[in-house]
């Protein structure tokens, strides 16, 4: 069993280097860090729980950045002829210390005589099928370098596309957040201080005033039951999501949210036709390349859809007909298959596809950021106006009585 330690070490030029080593013992972590030409003085065991552990994953996480930036310099690399271990010394001296423990496992099976595709399949979870399918059509047909440049467009294509929407979502994300955290600040902590006052008069108070006060009084009293509420049915949906059929319901649902599940097909639609594009050009043959995006769809929809058109194509069915029996792939994704078959330019039009398919989530991600700001401005303005309904009316009526 592995255990992870903190290192302080000299690097070649004297500078002391901090980070974390995985290694079965102290041993085997002072060699592996000597093999990075380091010279270790400190060396500790991680000690912590279940939350320090988390910690340490989350904080020492492979990012998807990481792996794009790790594809364009090994792709340099090798276009510019440079050995593939010598690549992987390089890279693996310049990354970070999680990405570079999973560059010194692949550098180890390298020189060892294995090829780079096996090296990765060890790490399916950072490089992914898609990633280790075309390395390993790139070294069968001995165009790495081709195949490398092209993943690395893909990622890069990929990461600023997924930069694009999050940052579409953060304004919207950030003002509901913001409004559900006021709005409870407010019911727990200020709205029974003002209401109390109200309650000492004797008099009886406006319908709305009372439903404020008694909704004030639960959450005051039993937020902790709220929370307890949401987590169990964060914990509830987690279940339904792990069995095959909730989660292929929940897949089905997300599609059609209004507005949001149009963006959330248009992505997958995106993500699925870049790919596929990649893998049909890399030579990998269709029914292979069909399942292996199917393996690394997130929706279980386009993927049973995939895997479905896949046994057809096996069964000599054109991959444009057997996705058009499909009623959740759109028809003009097929046509254009149809013509792509037909001209041999598959590839070509799959790339055409995906430019299309990103403009069109571009889109989706405007109209849902402009429906949701109009429809926060609403919520808000209800639930502004409530309150001072609720709290100015007794002040109305006992003025009134006086």
């Amino acid at each position: 069993m592995s255990t992870r330690f903190n290192y302080k070490a000299k690097n070649k030029e004297g500078k002391t280097v901090k980070g974390l080593v995985e290694a079965r013992g102290q041993k085997e972590a002072v060699a592996i860090l000597r093999s990075r030409n380091l010279i270790v003085f400190s060396l500790k065991k991680v000690q912590g729980g279940i939350l320090a552990k988390f910690s340490v994953r989350f904080l020492q996480r492979v990012m998807f950045s990481d792996l794009a930036a790790f594809t364009r310099q090994l792709s340099t690399m090798i276009t510019a002829g440079l050995a593939l271990p010598d690549s992987l010394v390089l890279l693996r001296d310049q990354a970070k210390p999680a990405f570079a423990r999973i560059i010194d496992d692949v550098l180890k099976t390298v020189e060892g005589g294995g090829a780079l595709s096996l090296a990765l399949g060890n790490h399916k979870d950072v490089f992914g099928q898609v990633y280790i399918s075309s390395v390993k059509a790139g070294e069968t047909g001995g165009v790495l370098d081709e195949v490398l440049k092209r993943l690395a467009d893909n990622l890069e294509k990929q990461q600023e596309f997924q930069a694009k929407v999050k940052g579409a979502l953060i304004y919207p994300v950030i003002i509901v957040v913001g409004m559900v955290g006021v709005g409870a600040v407010m019911m727990i902590f200020v709205v029974p201080k003002l209401l109390s006052l109200y309650a000492e008069f004797g008099t009886t108070l406006p319908a709305p005033t009372r439903a404020l006060m008694a909704v004030s009084a639960f959450m005051s009293k039993f937020w902790w039951l709220v929370l307890l509420i949401m987590l169990c049915l964060g914990w509830g949906f987690r279940l339904v999501q792990k069995t095959h059929e909730g989660k292929r319901k929940i897949d089905e649902i997300k599609f059609k949210i209004p507005i949001f599940g149009v963006l959330a097909k248009q992505v997958a639609l995106t993500e699925m036709t870049r790919t596929l594009a990649l893998l049909v050009k890399t030579g990998i043959p269709i029914v292979d390349a069909l399942q292996v995006i199917a393996q690394g769809m997130g929706n279980l929809v386009f993927s049973e859809g995939l895997i479905e058109a896949s046994r057809k194509v096996e069964k000599g069915f054109p991959i444009a007909t057997s996705l058009a029996e499909d009623p959740a792939f759109p028809p003009i994704l097929t046509q254009m298959l149809a013509v792509g078959e037909e001209t041999g330019q598959l590839d070509e039009v799959l790339l055409k596809m995906s430019n299309y398919f990103e403009s069109e989530s571009e889109m989706a991600v405007k109209a849902l950021t402009t429906a949701i700001e109009p429809i926060i401005m609403v919520v808000l303005g209800v639930g502004v106006g409530f309150l001072i309904i609720s709290i100015i009316m007794p002040m109305y009526n006992l003025t009134n009585q006086f």
